[in-house]
C-alpha cells in the first residue's frame, strides 16, 4: 500500500479579491462573503479582504504600480514612507494581515481571486508543483466541478523571488477565471468562482476532520516562457494582433509551424519554437503593457499521494 501523507490541519484560510480593481468576480465575491458575518462556529477561520480598495473603488488594475508585483522578499522589506507607491505600502500592510511570508504565523492557505480577459477556465496558479494541499484541492474542483474546466498553473519561481499576493501563505495560489472583460461581471464566471471558493472551503473541512483523500495524478503545466507581440523595431508599436486560429485557444496544444500572429500587413507568422507547448493568457487585455501576447507552457503528469490531516492532539 501506497502511505499516506499526514499533513498539518488548515485552519487559517484567506480569501483575497481585487487585487487588480477591474476584476470585478473576486470584488463582487468577497462583497458578498464579508455581509455574512463569522458567528464563531465555523470550523475554520477565514479572512476575507479587500485587497487593493482603492482601486476597486476607481475600477482600474492599480493606482500606481501592480500590487500583485509587489510581494517579493525585497519588495517587502523596503523600506516605505508617505510618497511611496501606494500599492507598495499596501503590500506591506498584507503581509503583516495574513503573513509575514515565510513565516509560522501566515495563514495556511491563501487564495486570491483573479480574472483573465484570456479563454482560460479556472486556474489554480501557484509556485510549487509538489504542494499536495494545493494539487488536492486542484484534483478535487476537477472532480466537482462538470461545467468548467480546471487546471493546475506552475510558475516555477524560488519562494524569495515569488511576486504574487498568494505566496505570503503557507500554501497559496491565485484562483485565475476566464474568460470576463476587465471592468465587467460575467453571471457565468462569477458562478464558476464562487464554486470554486465553496468546493475549496468544503476540501478543507473535510481534510481537518481526518478525511483520507487518496492520491493520483494531476496535470501540472509549468510555464516556459512569455511571447510578445510582434513590433515595429523603432515605435515598438504591435504590428499584428493574435491569429485568429490562436484566439481563445488557451490550453490547446501549439505545434511548431501552427500560425501564431496575423499583421495589419496581412501576414501571417508562425510559431517557430522546437516543440510543441501550450498557449495560455492568449491576449490578456492587461498584459499589453507588460509585452505579453501569450505564455507557453509545458505540461506533465504529477503523481500526488493520499493525504489525511494530522491527529489532533
Amino acid at each position: 500500500e501506497e502511505p499516506v501523507v499526514a499533513m498539518p490541519t488548515v485552519s487559517r484560510v484567506a480569501v483575497c479579491g481585487g487585487t487588480h480593481g477591474n476584476e470585478l468576480a473576486g470584488i463582487y465575491l468577497v462583497r458578498e462573503m464579508l455581509k455574512k458575518r463569522a458567528d464563531g462556529t465555523e470550523p475554520v477561520s477565514v479572512v476575507t479582504v479587500m485587497s487593493n480598495p482603492r482601486a476597486a473603488q476607481l475600477c482600474v488594475r492599480y493606482v500606481e504600480t501592480d500590487l500583485n508585483r509587489c510581494f517579493t522578499r525585497a519588495a517587502l522589506s523596503a523600506p516605505v514612507s508617505e510618497t511611496s507607491p501606494y500599492e507598495m505600502i499596501r503590500s506591506q500592510e498584507l503581509n503583516a494581515l495574513l503573513g509575514p511570508k515565510a513565516s509560522a504565523q501566515a495563514v495556511d492557505l491563501l487564495c486570491d481571486l483573479h480574472n483573465t480577459t484570456a479563454n482560460t477556465g479556472l486556474c489554480l496558479i501557484t509556485y510549487s508543483d509538489r504542494d499536495w494541499i494545493c494539487l488536492h484541492i486542484c484534483k478535487h474542483l476537477q472532480r466537482e466541478m462538470a461545467s468548467t474546466p480546471v487546471r493546475y498553473v506552475h510558475f516555477d519561481i524560488p519562494l524569495n523571488e515569488a511576486y504574487s499576493l498568494d505566496s505570503v501563505g503557507k500554501h497559496g495560489f491565485a484562483m485565475e477565471i476566464g474568460p470576463q472583460p476587465h471592468g465587467v461581471v460575467r453571471s457565468v464566471i462569477f458562478s464558476a468562482m464562487q464554486e470554486g471558493v465553496q468546493l475549496m472551503m468544503d476540501w478543507i473541512c473535510q481534510f481537518n476532520s481526518g478525511t483520507l483523500f487518496e492520491g493520483g495524478w494531476v496535470d501540472v503545466y509549468t510555464m516556459v516562457k512569455n511571447i510578445d507581440y510582434p513590433r515595429d523595431s523603432e515605435t515598438h508599436v504591435i504590428t499584428a494582433a493574435v491569429h485568429p486560429n490562436l484566439q481563445d485557444r488557451d490550453f490547446c496544444l501549439l505545434h511548431p509551424g501552427d500560425p501564431m500572429f496575423l499583421c495589419f500587413s496581412g501576414e501571417t507568422l508562425r510559431y517557430r519554437g522546437k516543440e510543441a507547448l501550450y498557449p495560455f493568457f492568449i491576449n490578456e487585455g492587461a498584459y499589453y503593457e507588460k509585452g505579453v501576447a501569450l505564455s507557453l507552457a509545458r505540461k506533465r503528469r504529477v503523481q500526488i499521494p493520499s493525504v489525511r490531516s494530522e491527529t489532533l492532539r
